[in-house]
Order: C-alpha cells, then structure tokens, then sequence
C-alpha cells in the first residue's frame, strides 16, 4: 500500500542519526518508504548527503547553503556545491532561503546568498528547496524576481493560503511536514485543504519536528507516513490515493525516477 511514499525532505547526516542511520534507513524501507531525499545545510553537510545517496539505491541528495551559514559562504564554496551538484544522484539545490527567526547570518547576506545559489541552480537546470523561516514577504520577492525561470519546493510550508497560491503558481510545489498534525495547525490544515493536490509533497524534516504521536522525539523518515495520514484526513481522501498523488509530484519535482 505505501511502498511508494517519499519523504522530500530529511536530514540524515545529522550528527543524532550517527549512532544508528543504517537501521533509521531500515526502519524506513520496512515502513513502506520508497525513497528518501537527504538534504545539505552547508558544504560538509551536502558532501555527506551525497556520499549516503551514493551508498544506498534508494537516497538521493540535495545540496546548498542554508540561510543560517550564509555569512560563511564564500564563491570558492559556491563552486563546490556546483560540483557536488554533478553527481547523478543529486536532484535539487538546497536547502536555501532566508530565516529572520533566528537570524544567525545578516539578512543583506542570507539574500545575497539566496539569490546566488538561485542562479546556481537556474544555471544547471536543477529545481530548488527554500527555507522560509518568519521571513515570507521577501522569500516571494526573492522568488518572484526569477519568475518562472526557477522553480521548487518551499519546504516546511508555514506560510498561509495567498502565500501558497502565489508560489504554486509561480510553477513551486509546497512541502508538509509533521507541523500539520499539531493540533494548533488550523491554517496549515486550511492551506493543505484546499491547495492543488498536485502541488504538495511530504516530508519529515528530520530529526526535527516531529508528528504529534512523537512530538518532543527525535524525528526520522518512517514517521512521514502520520503526516501522509493527516494530510489524506485534511483533504478526505483515502490515504493509498493521497500516497499515490503526493509520491508522483516528488518524482516529476526531482526528476526521479
């Protein structure tokens, strides 16, 4: 029934998976997860991420520089991500965006950042994963200047349903994540009611956030499926269609195959 759900958005080269990533891999295969897609933070971060893609059949990696190390991020390292991203199982750049939450790098440079590795992957053809963290109405300015040049993924969605629709148009998918089974996530829920159901995607974020039945855990690729549930609730579809539906849009988002 689910052997063909895809999370689009993990972290499996963080540091809480070093002790067990193989069996976190397992458990989710077992699960009934056909793919995972392992995304970079930062340059060891990506190179990681590739190297798990390159070890398993069914992994596959994304690779950038988060908003929180933009400050850091020098044209040296943009070419690497440009030569990391030549490996055939690299399907996106990312994550990038702008985070104002935390605000870890100036926001003059997590802009800068953004739009250089935008070019990056206008210029290898490749779609994009946004970060947008309390920072909505210049992530849509930064994206909307690339019109439909560029398009991706705005992973975690926490926008609200204008927010959504404009993007989608703009050619982006949305990313749902563990947040939508919350019980305080009535607009969240209201966007994934009533967005295209060939717009979203699904994703863990792990180890972050959590669904509610192991909110406060650590998070990992097999609990996509309470999101998957969630979602197929929200929408009022069985779930085996909502798994279907969601799982080709990642496929033709990332060209997987």
């Amino acid at each position: 029934m689910r052997s063909i759900l895809i999370d689009t958005h993990a972290h499996l080269q963080w540091p809480a998976f070093d002790e067990d990533r193989e069996k976190v891999i397992e458990r989710a295969f077992a699960a009934g997860l056909s793919t995972i897609v392992s995304v970079g933070y930062d340059l060891n971060a990506s190179r990681e991420a590739v190297q798990i893609a390159n070890d398993h059949e069914n992994i596959y990696a994304v690779v950038g520089i988060h908003p929180h190390n933009a400050k850091t991020m020098t044209a040296s390292m943009l070419n690497s991500v440009r030569e990391l991203a030549q490996n055939t199982k690299v399907v996106a750049i990312g994550e990038i965006g702008l985070d104002y939450y935390r605000d870890l790098s100036p926001r003059a440079r997590q802009k800068e950042a953004f739009g250089q590795q935008i070019l990056l992957a206008k210029e290898l053809d490749l779609p994009i994963v946004v970060h947008d963290r309390e920072a909505h109405n210049d992530v849509l300015e930064v994206i909307r200047s690339f019109g439909r040049d560029v398009n991706g993924v705005l992973h975690c969605f926490s926008g609200d349903l204008k927010m959504a629709e404009e993007v989608i148009d703009l050619g982006y998918s949305i990313s749902i994540a563990g947040p939508v089974t919350f019980p305080s996530a009535r607009g969240l829920q209201q966007v994934v009611q009533r967005v295209p159901e060939g717009s979203i995607v699904l994703e863990t974020d792990c180890p972050f956030l959590a669904p509610q039945s192991k909110r406060g855990e650590r998070n990992e690729p097999m609990y996509v499926l309470e999101t998957a549930t969630k979602v197929a609730e929200i929408r009022g579809m069985q779930l085996d269609e909502l798994v279907g539906i969601t799982s080709q849009n990642a496929k033709r988002r990332f060209e997987i195959d």
